[in-house]
């Protein structure tokens, strides 16, 4: 049913896996190296043909014209002020609605889950055409509103999905001991539930965060121009007309990718016990 430990293969098995494994985590982190040594190469270099080989010079200049010659850091700011309150909306619906979904019995409990776990399964792409129109409809196409809103939306299923399963695995003898008491529902979930759900909302907040940040697709549909592209959609704008400066364009890819990789390294302690929580028994 599961893998065995290494340590129980042959030791021909054992010698394999540790020659394949780092040679596989090498091949796997060549892009993200040749990105990070693009984003110091000088533009001479990219211009002779020397795309390969060693840099020159270190042209760590690369990351200040990013910033000098377009509106990277507008991009930077639209990033923030869509990915901060979509991580917060979010996960408070699916707080609200993972404790409703799991403590209380009513008629279309299971339906209305199935629907919330069906949305993840729906292909975004054909979404564009009825999303972009809704948007032009209500007047939030092209605003970090309206982006905000459908990212909302739409890892709400997966958050209802996440934090429904985490809140049925709690102790369910503290709902009745405290509904016993006559305690509120709300001072319930306030004071009870909530409390116990901070692991959860640490990991499902990083989880989100990387989705929202790193969208693209919803960045290049839902908007256009410096007032509220994110960050990933803006990168664009480091092409010159004629000629591509892959440098600027690696560099600002770094940049872009900062903030959710301090962010899992910030909460990492956390996101790993919201993942593993309820894992063993005892």
């Amino acid at each position: 049913m599961f893998p065995r430990p290494i340590s129980e293969y042959s030791r021909g098995y054992r010698a394999l896996y540790q020659v394949v494994l780092p040679v596989s985590l090498i091949v796997w982190l060549l892009p993200l190296i040749g990105i990070a040594i693009t984003s110091i190469r000088p533009a001479q270099d990219l211009a002779t043909g020397n795309y390969f080989g060693l840099p020159s010079a270190i042209a760590l200049g690369n990351y200040v014209e990013v910033f000098t010659t377009s509106a990277m850091g507008d991009y930077l700011w639209n990033s923030l002020r869509i990915t901060l309150p979509s991580v917060a909306g979010a996960v408070a619906i699916s707080c609200l609605t993972g404790y409703a979904l799991s403590s209380y019995r009513f008629r279309g409990n299971l339906l209305l889950f199935f629907i919330f776990v069906a949305g993840n399964f729906v292909p975004f792409q054909i979404l564009m055409v009825p999303v972009r129109d809704l948007t032009l409809q209500l007047g939030l196409y092209d605003t970090v509103t309206g982006l905000v809103l459908f990212h909302v939306a739409f890892q709400s299923g997966f958050c209802t999905l996440f934090m429904r399963n985490f809140i049925r695995a709690l102790p369910h003898e503290l709902v009745e001991s405290a509904r016993v008491e006559g305690v509120s529902e709300w001072r319930i979930f306030w004071y009870i539930i909530l409390p116990l759900m901070r692991p959860a909302i640490a990991a499902l907040s990083v989880l989100v965060f990387t989705f929202v940040w790193n969208d693209y697709f919803w960045a290049l549909v839902l908007t256009q121009g410096a007032g509220s592209q994110p960050i990933t959609a803006g990168l664009n704008a480091l092409n010159g007309q004629w000629v591509s400066a892959w440098q600027l364009v690696s560099a600002g890819a770094i940049v872009a990718a900062l903030p959710p990789v301090a962010m899992f390294f910030l909460m990492q302690k956390h996101f790993i016990a919201g993942l593993t929580m309820g894992a063993t028994k005892g």
